[in-house]
């Protein structure tokens, strides 16, 4: 069993959403926390847990972010995390898996799939700890956990997507 601590200084998560049909408006999760149990050398036999304070959230316009926050969309003050749990991992090739699992919004669940790639692990050369590193990306339908805010736009259409895009990058210090 390999206990694996997340190194937040070293980990991002990000996300991206259409904006006005044209462009992407672009964020981040400046904190979460990600629980791994099981062994590096077997990580189809591994579960995982991300909880995300959705307060955390940071698109670099203050006044956005508490919009973001406020009840037309997370309603962070009812609802203040995000969780996705695993329920299985496939190993689709040498470092790819796939990772399918409960994530929850606002108290609604839906199963989705992420892809994650196995950057394998490296002694670290300040303190000799052993490091792995992770790149998982994937994408949910906000309307889904009933974040369905969105406005018409003149020339047609609506100021944003439905389809949210996730990308993260983490490295965990392993010890065992």
């Amino acid at each position: 069993m390999t206990t694996l601590t997340l190194d937040k200084v070293h980990s991002t998560l990000d996300f991206q959403i259409k904006h006005m049909m044209v462009s992407k408006a672009k964020g981040e999760f400046e904190d979460f926390e990600i629980d791994f149990n099981g062994d590096l050398s077997d990580v189809e036999s591994a579960s995982v847990k991300v909880t995300i304070p959705v307060t955390s959230i940071n698109t670099g316009n203050e006044d956005r972010d508490g919009h973001l926050r406020s009840g037309d969309f997370f309603e962070a003050d009812k609802y203040p995390n995000m969780v996705f749990e695993s329920t299985s991992i496939k190993q689709l090739s040498e470092d790819e898996y796939e990772v399918k699992g409960n994530f929850t919004i606002k108290d609604v669940t839906n199963e989705e799939t992420f892809t994650v790639e196995f950057n394998g692990t490296s002694k670290s050369p300040m303190d000799g700890s052993t490091v792995a590193g992770f790149d998982v990306s994937g994408k949910i339908n906000r309307e889904a956990y009933g974040i369905t805010y969105n406005a018409a736009i003149e020339t047609g259409g609506v100021l944003l997507g439905k389809e949210v895009k996730f990308e993260g990058n983490f490295e965990f210090i392993a010890a065992e």
